[in-house]
């Protein structure tokens, strides 16, 4: 399950900030946070750098927010 709704209120923001942040629309993202479209790659990546957090956390693989230590091949 996706945490996209909980790290979005937990930062007091609609889905319409996270839809100008992503470049998509706001009903594009409501189906991210519904889980009735894939989240791509990409878009989760950026969510992750914007939430400074790991993709893991966001997938709800982990519990543990604080983020990955960057990696030597990021720019």
């Amino acid at each position: 399950m996706l945490r996209l709704k909980e790290i979005r209120e937990d930062n007091d923001l609609k889905q319409s900030d996270l839809a100008k942040i992503l470049n998509v629309s706001q009903v594009a993202y409501s189906y991210y946070e519904l889980e009735r479209r894939q989240l791509p790659i990409d878009l989760l990546k950026k969510l992750a750098r914007y939430y400074k957090t790991s993709t893991d956390y966001i997938l709800g693989l982990t519990d543990i927010r604080k983020p990955y230590p960057k990696s030597i091949l990021e720019d």
